[in-house]
């Protein structure tokens, strides 16, 4: 196929397709393939002209194209070698993505002329297909992304201050009736979402995948979808299932919205591997531009290393990968205004020739990045890899995912023995895992709960995981939840069970929001959603694994405010400066203490008594908090997995006083002055404010 086109040398940078006012500049990375042909298509899909990008630098091919405007569909054929002992799998039959394209028509049909070789062939990835994929993929598309932002003034929450809420953009207003684009960007910052988002009290969002991502072929075949995202293809490209006019401004508009409402945007991304899979798998973008070059190859080519469980793993050792990487970060916070990142699997990143490395490249890159070390980082700090668990490893600003919060304060409401000791490490912001190399205390993000596993609801409601739905006998998903079915497996009449759960899911919130470090909430729990005990939802695009507003516990929502406004309004609760019990020069008093119910120190006898089953923590504003930070008072908080109990308030300083300010027991809790010796409840939490008196 031919057409007379103008055509000039262009140039090798921007990656991508980029319109400058007068025409279009493609440049793309390829360094073993020996023709790159570009690929126009019109708007009905009908491939149009096949032209070779002119010129290569270095391992760039370029061309640029006069006259060329926003609205062109593209995408790029590769030729070289199809040798996959040698890593090599180039095939110009297929159509490939632009791993820069900001915009796609749609996602992949599944069809076997998707993969580089004949899946009939007894040689399997071997072979070679020579069927033109054009017809089922989806097509990358020139745009300007220019917006007019006006004066959106993104929050920049200190990390002291800040409240996560972990949502998934459909999930989270799917089962609304009230919304406008329910189940996409538009309508994830619609009115009725940002007056509950605000009026609970969360500082950011952060959205599970919005990268475009591909339907795994196997969840199509059962009639499922790929509902998390967790499988990217495009890292530039918003997916267009979460669009309703196909504008990647739906993106920038939600953006702005949160932003003027006070929230911040944090995006879920997922750079560890991608949707091509192993060997096995399609040729869609990066394995067909350059396998060898995109991905981490064992020392037969012909298989990828898999650290992910997803059959490949991205290959940060070379330039032009993590290249792609820190340009595709810089693009959200630049173009699109998010505010932060959480790295799914963050230590395949931090992988250098195959062992995780703290210092690796991209730590480094970010690091010294003007625009990336001002925004949120997160990172998920493990994968299935060797050395791959590495929580408390990942250097500043870097903060974490504390799944040993999850797991031991799970445990600690569940009566299990011996957790006493964790619950006080986890509470004063798991210091062991974090002070160290000046890192803050705010470094653990604590949760009870995450899309990847039970809702809070299900935590006291299953011992067991039901996953019947997901179509593979029960097989996936953890097993090991430290959970706790409180009598019944799954929903029950009985009101003293419902009771019993409804307390606990409250003593386990406090517990949340009267810890040191960075509180996150899985989208839903405070109005106590339930997935039926489903704990690996991530292809249930339906109404369990949607929020359930329909029958929202307004009684649990309302206790949620009142603890996040008692964390909001109580500095002490969110400090930098990690708790250790040392002296403050203010006053002389530990700025930690732990004491048993009759208000005495513990010992460390008392640590491993079997029958103590309640602890007390008095924390202060920490030793060396500069005086233009620091707060006068107290809290002084009560954690107690047994019966009732009489708790003595620890003597007040002249000229204050404490009072009463929160407690789990009740679902309605007014502060009021404490007594010298409080009655604790069963199974509850408290917490006292030390205040100044007034006159």
């Amino acid at each position: 196929m031919s057409s007379n086109i103008s055509i000039r040398a262009g140039l090798p940078y921007p990656l991508g397709a980029t319109f400058d006012g007068d025409g279009v500049n493609f440049a793309v990375f390829s360094q073993h393939a020996s023709r790159m042909t570009l690929c126009l298509f019109d708007d009905a899909g009908n491939e149009t002209l096949l032209v070779d990008l002119p010129e290569r630098s270095g391992h760039v091919w370029h061309g640029y194209f006069p006259g060329m405007r926003p609205g062109q569909q593209y995408g790029f054929r590769a030729h070289g070698p199809y040798r996959p002992d040698e890593g090599h799998r180039f095939n110009p039959h297929k159509l490939l993505l632009d791993p820069y394209a900001k915009k796609l028509t749609g996602h992949p049909i599944w069809h076997d002329a998707l993969f580089g070789y004949d899946v009939s062939a007894k040689a399997l990835d071997l072979s070679k297909d020579n069927r033109d994929s054009a017809p089922y993929m989806p097509k990358c598309v020139v745009v300007d992304p220019a917006f007019s932002w006006g004066r959106d003034a993104p929050p920049r929450t200190a990390w002291s201050d800040s409240i996560i809420y972990e949502a998934h953009v459909k999930g989270l207003t799917a089962g609304r009736q009230d919304i406008e684009h329910a189940g996409r960007f538009l309508g994830m910052a619609s009115e009725p979402m940002l007056d509950h988002l605000t009026d609970l009290g969360v500082t950011a969002v952060e959205l599970l995948p919005v990268h475009a991502f591909l339907d795994d072929r196997f969840l199509v075949e059962k009639n499922l979808t790929n509902y998390w995202g967790y499988m990217t293809y495009g890292f530039f490209a918003p997916d267009p299932r979460y669009m309703s006019y196909g504008d990647i401004a739906e993106f920038q508009q939600m953006v702005a919205r949160f932003h003027s409402a006070g929230i911040e945007v944090i995006l879920d991304v997922v750079y560890n591997h991608t949707a091509e899979g192993n060997q096995m798998g399609p040729t869609l973008c990066f394995r067909g531009l350059d396998n060898a070059s995109y991905y981490r190859l064992q020392s037969n080519r012909r298989y990828y290393e898999d650290d992910t469980g997803t059959g490949n793993s991205i290959n940060m050792d070379h330039p032009f990968v993590l290249r792609m990487v820190m340009d595709s970060l810089r693009y959200w916070v630049e173009v699109m205004h998010v505010d932060g990142f959480r790295f799914d699997l963050c230590s395949t990143l931090g992988r250098t020739r195959g062992e995780f490395d703290r210092d690796g490249p991209i730590f480094r890159a970010i690091r010294q990045d003007p625009v990336l070390n001002r925004v949120k980082l997160i990172a998920e700090p493990w994968d299935i890899g060797p050395g791959g668990y590495q929580l408390g490893a990942y250097p500043a600003p870097f903060h974490e995912w504390n799944d040993r919060y999850r797991d031991q304060i799970r445990r600690f409401w569940r009566g299990d023995s011996g957790m006493l000791s964790k619950l006080a490490s986890r509470v004063a912001g798991s210091s062991v895992r974090f002070d160290h190399d000046g890192r803050p205390a705010t470094s653990s993000i604590n949760f009870l709960t995450a899309h990847d596993g039970f809702t809070l609801t299900d935590v006291v409601s299953y011992d067991e995981k039901h996953n019947e739905a997901n179509g593979e006998d029960n097989n996936d998903g953890h097993s090991n939840n430290c959970s706790d079915n409180m009598g019944v497996e799954g929903p029950t009449d009985d009101p003293l069970i419902l009771a019993a759960r409804a307390k606990r899911r409250r003593a386990m919130m406090a517990t949340l929001l009267l810890s040191q470090g960075t509180p996150m909430i899985l989208a839903g729990d405070e109005l106590g959603n339930s997935q039926n005990g489903n704990n690996n939802a991530y292809c249930q695009d339906n109404p369990l694994g949607w929020v359930d507003w329909a029958h929202a516990d307004k009684s649990f929502l309302a206790f949620c405010k009142r603890a996040i406004t008692f964390r909001k309004t109580t500095p002490i609760l969110g400090q930098s400066r990690f708790l250790h019990a040392r002296a403050r020069l203010v006053d002389g008093t530990p700025d930690l203490y732990w004491r048993r119910p009759d208000g005495q120190p513990m010992q460390d006898r008392d640590w491993a008594d079997p029958t103590l089953s309640a602890l007390a923590v008095e924390m202060r504003m920490a030793s060396g908090t500069p005086e233009y930070i620091s707060r006068e008072g107290a809290v002084f908080a009560v954690f107690n997995v047994g019966d009732a109990i009489d708790v003595t308030l620890p003597t007040a300083p002249k000229g204050f006083g404490w009072t009463h300010a929160l407690c789990s027991d009740t679902i309605e809790s007014k502060p009021r002055p404490a007594r010298p010796i409080e009655p604790i409840a069963a199974h509850s939490v408290a917490a006292f404010s030390l205040d100044r008196l007034t006159a």
